[in-house]
């Protein structure tokens, strides 16, 4: 295996683990942060399960879109790398 294959999987495992670790982290701050909000917004209201109901249900569509956001930058990231990559080797070819 040569040093360029080496380096592209280990670029590639760098960009896996850390869209891992964004999802990993993003996807409960979100919830909590629906759970606590709706827990204050009923105490202010009361209106007790209402906002909580509404917000916890309402975060899975938006978490859903910040690991869609997530994803598409690391795939690009990812393409974008690729590439280069390819266009490296091709001028090493031509030489």
């Amino acid at each position: 295996m040569s040093q360029l294959e080496n380096q592209s999987k280990n670029r590639f495992n760098t960009i896996l683990v850390g869209v891992v670790g964004q999802v990993g982290c993003i996807t409960p701050v979100i919830i909590l942060g629906a759970l606590f909000a709706g827990l204050w917004l009923d105490r202010e209201f009361a209106t007790k399960p209402l906002f909580t109901i509404l917000f916890i249900v309402g975060s899975a569509p938006v978490s859903v879109f910040a690991l869609y956001k997530i994803v598409k930058t690391a795939t690009t990231k990812l393409k974008t790398d690729d590439d280069a990559i390819k266009n490296f080797e091709e001028d090493l070819n031509r030489e």
